[in-house]
């Protein structure tokens, strides 16, 4: 097994993520896009008089805000990489800003299907041709967004929940978000124009709030399972079980694995040994676990006798972080 990540003692806790300085520079250059077309729609959408386009500039503003956010926790993650204060480093600081995107996202899903029920209710006219021009740009921002925002993972790695970066994942779900309401603005003011349905246009409006909660609901499920220490890696736990348990002279009696940023977990360790191995030997063996960065490894001697007999008779234990 290769040797990716090692860990040593004493060590230091840099747990970001591997391309951040890359997705820090592409989110800013998103949040430029996104305050000009943001400008343009919110404009265009009070002068043509669509609820639609205007929605979608809304949802630019609250995005911008968003995707600062993002950018704001990646500078904050970086400039606080080496204070002590955080116990585990700021690899969760990403997560902590995807969960509060996820939770702005929802306001806005409910602010969309207010305006877009008032407006089916009270109706007023729109300027379809010059609406349908600025909606076409916006998608057009929003879909180059979105290439910018792609999260990028290496060869192996696929798309495993505990490589995701969470604070990039958040910014491209926002703008997901703005291009899923330009295609519904773009099908509504095209109805609109051609069949005479203006109730299209409010209608694509509740649509769409219903997609994008539904895409908050699950950026928020994920960010606050990491938040909460939530262990979702079963494949982990088993490589970790099988590594320590291999040579037949030690039983895993308790293990803690929770992620302490993007493609960084650390891992407590409790086991029994009859052998006469230290934490040493044993942080060794799990040094070629991909993704494994930080071990606390505690040894007990297995002694004979009835269960927990190692701890009623004051057994040697080693700690080791």
């Amino acid at each position: 097994m290769p040797r990716e990540r090692a860990f040593h003692c004493p060590h230091e806790h840099h747990f970001l993520g591997e391309h951040q300085h890359t997705h820090e520079r592409r989110t800013w250059a998103v949040i430029a896009l996104t305050a000009a077309m943001m400008v343009a729609e919110i404009a265009s959408g009070l002068l043509f008089g669509s609820m639609a386009l205007l929605a979608d500039g809304w949802h630019m503003a609250s995005h911008a805000s968003a995707l600062g956010i993002t950018a704001l926790a990646y500078a904050f993650s970086r400039r606080q990489i080496d204070n002590p204060r955080f116990t585990f480093g700021t690899g969760k600081v990403g997560d902590l800003a995807g969960y509060s995107s996820a939770l702005l996202l929802a306001l806005i899903a409910l602010l969309m299907a207010y305006e877009s029920a008032e407006r089916l209710v009270h109706p007023v006219p729109i300027r379809f041709d010059e609406a349908i021009l600025v909606a076409c740009l916006g998608l057009i921002v929003n879909l180059a967004s979105a290439v910018l925002l792609r999260e990028r993972h290496d060869h192996g790695h696929g798309t495993a929940a505990g490589h995701h970066d969470h604070n990039l994942r958040a910014a491209y779900v926002h703008v997901l978000a703005d291009a899923l309401t330009s295609i519904l603005a773009i099908a509504a003011l095209v109805a609109g124009r051609f069949w005479g349905w203006a109730f299209m246009d409010p209608v694509m409006g509740l649509v769409g709030a219903a997609v994008i909660m539904r895409w908050s609901w699950g950026l928020m499920r994920e960010t606050g399972r990491v938040l909460l220490d939530y262990q979702a890696d079963r494949r982990l736990h088993r490589d970790i079980r099988d590594a320590l348990e291999e040579e037949g002279t030690a039983r895993l009696e308790d293990l803690h694995v929770w992620r302490v940023g993007p493609g960084h977990f650390s891992a407590a360790v409790s086991l029994t040994s009859s052998g006469p191995e230290e934490p040493d030997h044993f942080k060794e063996r799990l040094c070629g676990i991909p993704g494994l960065s930080h071990v606390t490894v505690e040894v007990n001697a297995r002694t004979p006798g009835p269960p927990h007999a190692a701890e009623a008779s004051g057994a040697r234990t080693f700690r080791l972080d």
